[in-house]
């Protein structure tokens, strides 16, 4: 391909030489010259299964077709990357920039930049897609691709500093998976994580949040105000809305609690009275409970909420009136394996496990852990001492608690260069 517009390569698949899947594109990494001159693209984020994001220098880029990009022999990098001052992100943070056509001094967002190869193997943005900015009536002008030097406002020092709109980047991302979301937000500059999360709405924000690692979570709920935090955290699971809350200062997670809705705040605040390494801590507030007279339908149709965890729906809880939490005298669970092999119209009483052990809220996390170990199980119900059920405890909880408290970022600080490296300041591939 002789141009390639950015937005289209996000998100393609990239293999190796031998035709192994190594990752997707995520992003281009660019260096900008000075004056208004075209930048080189110096290399290409790569996502790998495994979700760390790599750089691929372009010269490692053997071709990029419509459906895919594959890298040429040679040896990559598996260090995750990190952008230097003097390189933009051409997805993340030149999209959606605001610049002014040169020729006729009208304002103008950036939709998607262009690259082309030169005849010495280099790649270059020579073209930006720009739309004119909505006036009062919000009419949107047509789109027209120009070149690189004929539109100002694309250099490093306004990049950072003007503000941008998000649109085309939440274009991009409404493409990923929420965890995914989270780490291309972990590694843009706060100013432009700020702009995203202005713009994502509050169920998204709230999914990608819970992604988050810790003091990122804290610095999006910080730039937020009260009246929309207070929205997030609603819309949080409760029990990720408590351990956000639980790392606050007591003034702040308390002025937030007052603001979000009652019925609401109720599930987040008895999490809050347990030590977040107990099972009382670690619960969700909101597993799947019926009462014994519910049948097999009913309770698979429960199962089947999209909103639901694969794990918190591979357990139904049975227990007397009332089936919110903490609910009647709990009687028992039923497997989803179980559900699935009885008939439908039979009642859910009739294939209630009452053997299995419940854990107390007070038990430790090495309890918890040593419970799932013993059972083979990804949900366990938490029982209080009057047979209570006051929520259910997910593998996936017990696994972000035994990691260690930096997992999500491990890594992100290591530089990212291969022998192949590039030049802060002028951009320039040199070889080792």
């Amino acid at each position: 391909m002789n141009r390639v517009f950015a937005a289209q390569l996000a998100g393609l698949p990239v293999f190796g030489p031998d035709g192994e899947p190594i990752g997707k594109v995520r992003d281009l990494v660019a260096g900008l010259r000075v004056g208004r001159q075209p930048p080189r693209v110096l290399g290409v984020v790569v996502e790998m299964v495994t979700r760390r994001r790599i750089f691929v220098p372009m010269l490692r880029v053997s071709s990029i077709e419509p459906n895919a990009v594959t890298l040429s022999t040679g040896s990559v990098n598996l260090r995750r990357f990190t952008k230097r001052p003097t390189e933009v992100l051409v997805v993340g943070q030149v999209l959606d920039a605001r610049v002014t056509v040169a020729a006729t001094d009208i304002p103008a967002v950036v939709v998607d930049a262009a690259m082309e190869p030169t005849r010495t193997r280099d790649w270059m943005i020579t073209r930006v897609a720009v739309r004119e900015r909505m006036g009062r009536l919000g009419r949107r002008g047509p789109v027209q691709v120009l070149r690189w030097e004929e539109v100002t406002g694309l250099g490093l020092a306004e990049l950072v500093s003007q503000p941008q709109g998000a649109h085309q980047l939440i274009a991009v991302f409404d493409t990923m998976r929420a965890a995914d979301v989270a780490y291309a937000l972990h590694e843009l500059p706060a100013k432009r994580r700020y702009e995203v999360a202005d713009a994502l709405d509050d169920e998204r924000l709230a999914d990608v949040i819970e992604e988050l690692p810790e003091d990122d979570q804290k610095d999006l709920l910080a730039h937020l105000d009260d009246e929309r935090a207070a929205d997030i955290l609603e819309a949080m699971n409760p029990d990720d809305a408590a351990d956000l809350l639980a790392g606050l200062p007591e003034l702040d997670k308390n002025r937030l609690l007052e603001l979000m809705e009652p019925e609401e705040s109720a599930p987040v605040r008895r999490l809050l009275e347990y030590s977040f390494d107990t099972a009382g801590g670690l619960m969700t507030p909101e597993p799947v409970a019926l009462t014994p007279d519910a049948t097999i339908a009913e309770a698979l149709a429960r199962a089947r909420n999209p909103d639901l965890t694969p794990a918190l729906s591979s357990m139904v809880f049975v227990c007397r009136p009332p089936t919110g939490t903490p609910t009647g005298r709990y009687l028992g669970c039923v497997h989803l394996q179980r559900l699935l092999r009885e008939p439908p119209s039979d009642l859910v009483a009739g294939a209630l496990d009452a053997d299995l052990p419940r854990l107390p809220p007070t038990a430790p996390l090495m309890e918890v852990t040593k419970y799932f170990a013993t059972y083979n199980l990804v949900c366990a119900p938490v029982v209080d001492d009057e047979e209570h059920l006051l929520g259910a405890v997910t593998v996936d909880d017990v696994l972000d608690h035994l990691l260690p408290a930096d997992w999500r970022e491990s890594g992100l600080r290591e530089d990212t260069r291969d022998p192949d490296t590039q030049d802060e300041a002028t951009g320039e591939v040199t070889h080792a």
